[in-house]
């Protein structure tokens, strides 16, 4: 079969032949894709950046995406560790770790949507004590799933979200409640200094640098501060001054593979999946062939790979 071949990790995937993959578990199905998202976290297990990787090549890269099975159902599905992912004519999933699709639903909009999206929804539903009427900060808002967090923030009943990025342009075009450059940590203490959450893209120094301003700025360091962290592109460690955790009621929390389990992922799908398909969430996604891969992954757009075009 064809596919998105990774066969050296400082290389973008190749369009090449790929050994078929087979069903052999109880819950597997062999299912033709119809849609991969091209997530950052793709593009971290490609170039064996992110803390899953086994250093195994070559590889198929692609953590979900769209499939239709034999019986000719549509089903989103994640895949666990796996040398065939979903950028692929065909994938094998686990049915246990998929959902079936409502009648009409674009594979395309679940592909680019569900994983960006994911991120902020697991945060905010199961990692912390979230409630309608908080006040949140989005670290790396002008990222794909920092975009995506500030519509599911609002949508699950924050107060207001204020978005710090890099992306000035990008920034202005959120429906956040405020905007504050990622680069001014003075501002952003001010602008942000009584946020009840913060959903942390970034880490790294730019982190540190906003944990210690929201802190010194806060007016009522007694009140609830939950930090969440959810990417690292700032940096894999970040500096977190100790006067931080002692200084404020702040607690900080880690959201993905391994505090979240397969249980967790799939009893919260089903809504995001009903709040996509109503259009609930904004999605600006560019549709690529397959063929094309070496080209998507040179993009900076939300990117989904469609096999069979």
């Amino acid at each position: 079969m064809k596919a998105a071949v990774v066969t050296a990790f400082d290389q973008p995937p190749r369009y090449a032949d790929f050994p078929m993959p087979t069903a052999a578990g109880p819950h597997e199905q062999l299912v033709d894709v119809l849609a991969a998202g091209l997530h950052p976290r793709v593009r971290s297990q490609a170039d064996g950046t992110h803390y899953t990787s086994t250093g195994e090549l070559p590889f198929v890269p692609g953590v979900d995406g769209v499939g239709r099975c034999a019986d000719g159902t549509l089903r989103y599905f994640l895949l666990g560790d796996t040398t065939v992912g979903s950028m692929a004519e065909q994938t094998v999933i686990d049915v246990s770790r998929s959902i079936a699709l409502p009648e009409g639903a674009d594979p395309v909009s679940v592909a680019a949507a569900a994983n960006p999206a994911l991120a902020s929804w697991m945060a905010l539903r199961r990692r912390i004590e979230s409630k309608p009427g908080q006040h949140v900060l989005i670290l790396g808002a002008t990222g794909n799933a920092g975009r995506m967090a500030v519509q599911v923030a609002k949508l699950l009943g924050a107060d207001s979200v204020v978005a710090a990025g890099r992306d000035r342009r990008r920034l202005a075009e959120l429906p956040a409640t405020d905007t504050v450059s990622l680069a001014d940590a003075d501002q952003l203490g001010k602008v942000a200094a009584d946020v009840d959450v913060v959903l942390d893209f970034v880490w790294g120094q730019p982190a540190a640098d906003a944990m210690t301003a929201l802190i010194t700025a806060r007016p009522d360091r007694g009140r609830p501060l939950s930090w969440v962290q959810i990417g690292a592109v700032a940096g894999a460690t970040a500096p977190i001054p100790s006067a931080a955790l002692r200084a404020a009621r702040l607690q900080i929390v880690g959201s993905g593979q391994g505090s979240l389990g397969k249980r967790e992922y799939l009893a919260e799908l089903p809504a995001l999946i009903e709040e996509i398909g109503n259009g609930k969430l904004q999605i600006d996604a560019k549709p690529v062939p397959l063929t094309d891969v070496e080209n998507a992954w040179r993009s900076t757009e939300r990117t989904v790979l469609i096999p069979g075009a």
